[in-house]
């Protein structure tokens, strides 16, 4: 064989050739500008901004890789197509108006931020914008079941954006493709200046991909962020609001951890006391899961989230394919405009229910809203509490006039009670016969106290629904949607903190205080002006000890409340002290009341059909009873 001699020709043509090459590749390198250029390029395609052209990714598939294809298509089937795009990216899509900022990602096509603009979040000492959805707190995920028995997860796909304009709305389809007209479609619509989103959900040409023989589940996650600075007032009102069955309404237990599966639902709201996300849905959903878990075990760590809520919805197939038109709602928890919507989404608001909810709807809402039209937020709850009192002075009239009838009565009530001691029956027919001569019912007292409960009720779910009270402040209270601390400690001191917190509030204080003596000035009477019972507990004692505890109670129940609730009552107890010290010393006198009563009994009675069935069955109790003494 002959030996191979070393060409040195060739050596030098490589050598040419490599060091042309080189020169090439070098030459073409992009300079420092084109490098910066390209770098910005590829940062403005991860955040995508709303422009009045249509806004695509090129919808070629890029991986060429036939192991990596293999791979993709073991796993996700026909939705491997999706896989390969260039759009199958952790980036997000950016959709914002005045009121609303949204942040929409490419994996899952769902929701990763929701900010509301104007509001701050307060936590402890610091301040931020309200951010209901960030950090992975929300989901929203289909269910996929394919046809080839694979079950997969839409939150974990890779959905391809597009981003148009329709007049002044802003349309944001998100479609998850198993070609080039077979998807899944999310379609997002927001309008200027509004909380409401249109949300539709659709498929197209998928039907011999997913099986279509059952309903595929659509299920929505969210982890409420603490937005005030009470967590445990706040947690008291974070809860999972749904409507069902038409137009009825209820709601997970807002303390504790609940599970609920109700039927033809309309809407589901997770609620976050001042702030709500709430899904609506043309086609009612048949059956949804809902499920409530409370994140709060102790105030003073668990301070980031609230609840965690849980839905799970079916959608059906008709003919084949999924068309549900929908809602999205996340905003301030706001009556009027919730109410503006017309889709009954002001049940969302702890407003109280029949006639509680009707007095705040119709009267105290639309009243003290034209109130704090004109005033400052701290001098309009002064005005109307003091137009509230003065409403319902007559009724406070008529229960301080019965309670002096009865102080009158009080002897002759006694002298019955010596005389029939040992006869109960007798003493109760003497006791009910001097009513009637004096012109008195011993229930008159009760009965306005009675139509006092649905105004007491309806206030107090009135103030922490009233989304205008947030972060207002007056006198010393920098917050009327909250407790204002006169008083704060860090330490925990185990009972005090368990009673009040780590604060003293000041119109808890002064709302203690003046029930106190509100009490002192009615409970004291009414305990005089009844006499004990036999055989029953002595209530004037009773009374005495409620004057000293029930102020203790209130301090300790509202000192975690808004301070704009305690001023009410601060108010309301103070003013009606006023009202009750007028009729007193200048329009119920006790001499003209005796008169009266005196003039009364000499006046013929007529009995009502009422009193005179309680007499004969009183006296055919007495006939009875002497029928079995002269038995024995």
């Amino acid at each position: 064989m002959e030996e191979k001699k070393f060409d040195f020709k060739s050596f030098i043509g490589f050598t040419l050739i490599f060091g042309i090459l080189m020169w090439m590749m070098y030459s073409n390198q992009p300079t420092k500008e084109e490098q910066a250029k390209k770098a910005k390029e590829e940062n403005a395609q991860k955040e995508v901004k709303p422009t009045s052209a249509t806004s695509t990714i090129q919808e070629k598939p890029i991986v060429t890789d036939t192991v990596a294809q293999a791979a993709i298509q073991s796993k996700l089937g026909a939705f491997a197509y999706s896989a390969t795009l260039p759009s199958a990216k952790d980036t997000v899509t950016v959709l914002e108006n005045d009121v609303l900022l949204l942040k929409i990602s490419n994996k899952g096509g769902y929701i990763k931020e929701a900010l509301i603009k104007g509001f701050e979040s307060i936590k402890k000492d610091s301040k931020q914008a309200v951010e209901l959805i960030k950090n992975n707190n929300s989901q929203l995920n289909l269910v996929l079941t394919t046809k080839d028995s694979r079950v997969l997860h839409s939150k974990e796909l890779y959905f391809t954006p597009k981003l148009t304009k329709e007049g002044a709305n802003q349309v944001l389809t998100m479609q998850l493709k198993t070609g080039e007209n077979q998807f899944l479609e999310y379609r997002y619509v927001m309008k200027p200046n509004e909380y409401m989103l249109d949300f539709a959900i659709r498929t197209q040409g998928l039907e011999n991909v997913l099986n279509t023989s059952k309903p595929l589940d659509l299920e929505w996650q969210l982890k409420t962020y603490r937005n005030e600075k009470s967590v445990s007032y706040e947690n008291r009102y974070t809860e999972l609001v749904y409507e069902y069955e038409g137009r009825k309404d209820d709601y997970l237990n807002a303390a504790k951890d609940g599970e609920e599966t109700a039927e033809d639902v309309s809407y589901i709201a997770f609620k976050q006391h001042l702030f709500t996300s709430i899904l609506l849905t043309d086609t009612h959903f048949k059956t949804v899961q809902l499920k409530s878990d409370n994140l709060v075990d102790d105030q003073n760590k668990d301070t980031i989230f609230t609840k965690e809520f849980n839905a799970k919805m079916p959608l059906e197939f008709k003919n084949g394919n999924l068309a549900y038109n929908m809602n999205m709602y996340y905003g301030p928890a706001k009556y009027e405009i919730l109410n503006g919507y017309n889709k009954n989404l002001d049940e969302v608001m702890p407003l109280g229910w029949g006639i509680f909810g009707w007095i705040n709807r119709y009267i105290f809402i639309p009243v003290f809203g034209f109130i704090s039209g004109f005033l400052p937020f701290g001098l309009a709850i002064i005005f109307f509490t003091i137009l509230v009192r003065i409403v319902m002075s007559p009724v406070t009239y008529k229960s301080y006039l019965s309670q002096a009838k009865m102080k009158v009565l009080r002897p002759e009530i006694t002298e019955i009670n010596e005389k029939h001691k040992s006869n109960p029956l007798k003493r109760q027919q003497e006791t009910m016969a001097l009513y009637s001569k004096a012109g008195v019912n011993p229930m008159a007292g009760c009965l306005p106290a009675l139509m006092q409960l649905p105004v007491f009720y309806a206030l107090f779910q009135f103030f922490p629904s009233m989304f205008d009270l947030r972060q207002k402040s007056f006198l010393w209270a920098d917050d009327l949607s909250s407790y204002d601390a006169i008083l704060s400690w860090k330490e925990h001191i185990p009972v005090v903190s368990f009673l009040t917190g780590n604060h003293i509030s000041l119109f808890a204080v002064l709302a203690a205080i003046a029930i106190f003596f509100y009490m002192k000035m009615t409970t004291g009477d009414q305990a005089m002006q009844a006499p004990p019972q036999e055989g029953m507990p002595d209530m004037s004692k009773i009374m005495k000890v409620m004057i000293y505890i029930s102020p203790l109670m209130m301090l300790f129940f509202f000192n975690s409340y808004a301070s704009g609730l305690s001023l009410y009552y601060f108010i309301s107890n103070a003013i009606t002290i006023g009202i009750m010290l007028v009729i007193k010393n200048y329009i119920v006198k006790e001499d003209k009341i005796h008169a009266q009563i005196q003039e009364n009994k000499s006046k013929p009675k007529t009995e009502s059909k009422f009193q005179k069935k309680m007499r004969e069955m009183m006296e055919q109790a007495e006939a009875q009873k002497a029928a079995n003494k002269n038995k024995k």
